[in-house]
């Protein structure tokens, strides 16, 4: 049987085989017949019908829009008449849109003492208002001009900048940026460092962030992990080099698409530390941490202070060189970010001359108050004037450079440190 069964393998079966394959697909070919007919009626329907508008026939497609366009519903196909019913609708929505947004007359009585800020909104179409701009009284004009302000008005065409939920980010960063402050004092806990040694750590962070050319949000999470690590975990002065070269890395594998290589780091650091101390230490900063690093830092704020300051370049380079100038002082470490931010941008408004003092408008959008912004922007004053004297000079000579707009040189506002 084994032997028959290899013969008819070799060469008695193909036959059958092949001639069963045959007849199935003569078979087949029986049935599909029919099939084939009814095709063939599809297509045929098909190419009677009127053909669908595309832009390869551009002259057609003008035609039957001007067709479906018109007021004659009845000589359009049938296969274009739920077009028409969706343009209509498009035209109907859009007529109520524009109705809806229809401006109202301002309701301004002329003792200034009651305004109606829900109808009134500035527009750049509105007119002028019977009663003139400068007979109202300063703190009614802050409240409008602090109310009509749309900043993310450029912005609303744009889906990335999502702004519509703007308003809320901000609002839950400056609920939560105290959560991730320090102690002003949290140098007292630490036996073998202090705030000359902060300065210095943070002054060589700046030269090897700017070496790496990372990004701005890199350097201000790296400050915030360190005085966050510093507050809680005492250091001894050798292993604070270390400290600041951890949190470089943690910072830049957070917010930088590609961080540095940890033999980079160490090679920076003159080879103090082995690449083992340098992932230890990282183990150790991340459990401290509870792996919280969604920090709202100064640099998220500034951006928004700016926008909303409607700045140009020059001014931002000199409102982010004063910030820059504060992370070296640990005197500042006292201040959130918002006001940092807020101060800063105000200080930079002060030098270029576009503001004097701290305005309603610039508290409400701040929320901080006058007298606050006041100490800080003296102290930022004073920083910007001694910025090229001593020996922690890495953000001068960062920011005299073309790439920064010369920002350094800038005259500080001196008449600041007088009010």
């Amino acid at each position: 049987m084994a032997g028959s069964d290899e013969n008819c393998v070799g060469g008695a079966r193909p036959s059958n085989i092949q001639g069963k394959l045959l007849a199935g697909a003569r078979k087949s070919t029986a049935e599909i017949r029919p099939t084939r007919k009814a095709l063939s009626t599809i297509n045929q329907n098909n190419v009677r019908a009127a053909p669908y508008p595309s832009a390869a026939t551009k002259r057609g497609t003008l035609r039957e829009k001007k067709a479906i366009c018109g007021n004659n519903v009845d000589q359009i196909p049938v296969f274009h008449r739920p077009v028409t019913r969706m343009l209509d609708a498009q035209i109907a929505a859009k007529q109520h849109e524009i109705s809806a947004e229809e401006i109202k007359q301002p309701v301004i009585k002329t003792d200034c003492s009651v305004i109606d800020l829900n109808i009134y909104k500035a527009g750049d179409s509105f007119p002028e208002p019977m009663l003139a701009r400068h007979d109202l009284k300063d703190d009614v004009m802050d409240v409008i001009d602090a109310d009509d302000m749309d900043i993310d008005g450029d912005d609303k065409k744009v889906p990335i900048d999502v702004v519509e939920y703007m308003d809320d980010l901000y609002k839950y960063y400056r609920n939560v940026e105290n959560s991730f402050c320090v102690p002003p004092n949290y140098m007292a806990s630490q036996l073998h460092i202090n705030e000359k040694f902060r300065g210095i750590l943070i002054d060589w962070l700046i030269e090897v962030h700017c070496k790496f050319d990372l990004r701005p949000e890199t350097l201000y999470l790296s400050v915030n992990l360190i005085d966050r690590f510093l507050a809680m975990q005492p250091v001894v002065r050798k292993t604070l080099q270390l400290v600041g070269v951890t949190a470089l890395l943690l910072a830049s594998k957070y917010e930088e698409p590609l961080a540095p290589f940890v033999k980079d780091l160490i090679l920076i650091s003159d080879n103090a530390y082995t690449r083992n101390e340098v992932l230890q230490m990282e183990k150790l900063m991340i459990n401290k941490f509870h792996y919280d690093f969604s920090v709202p830092t100064v640099y998220l704020f500034a951006k928004r202070f700016l926008k909303a300051a409607q700045s140009d370049s020059k001014m931002e380079f000199l409102a982010f060189y004063i910030i820059d100038l504060c992370l070296v002082e640990y005197e500042m470490v006292k201040y959130p970010p918002s006001m940092l931010a807020a101060a800063a941008v105000f200080t930079a408004q002060c030098t270029f001359g576009k503001a004097a003092q701290w305005s309603k408008m610039w508290e409400i959008q701040t929320q901080h108050k006058a007298e606050d912004i006041m100490k800080c922007s003296r102290l930022m004053v004073e920083f910007h004037q001694n910025a090229a004297k001593g020996k922690l000079t890495a953000v001068y000579h960062m920011y005299n450079t073309a790439n920064y707009g010369y920002a350094a040189n800038t005259e500080p506002a001196h008449f600041l440190l007088d009010c």
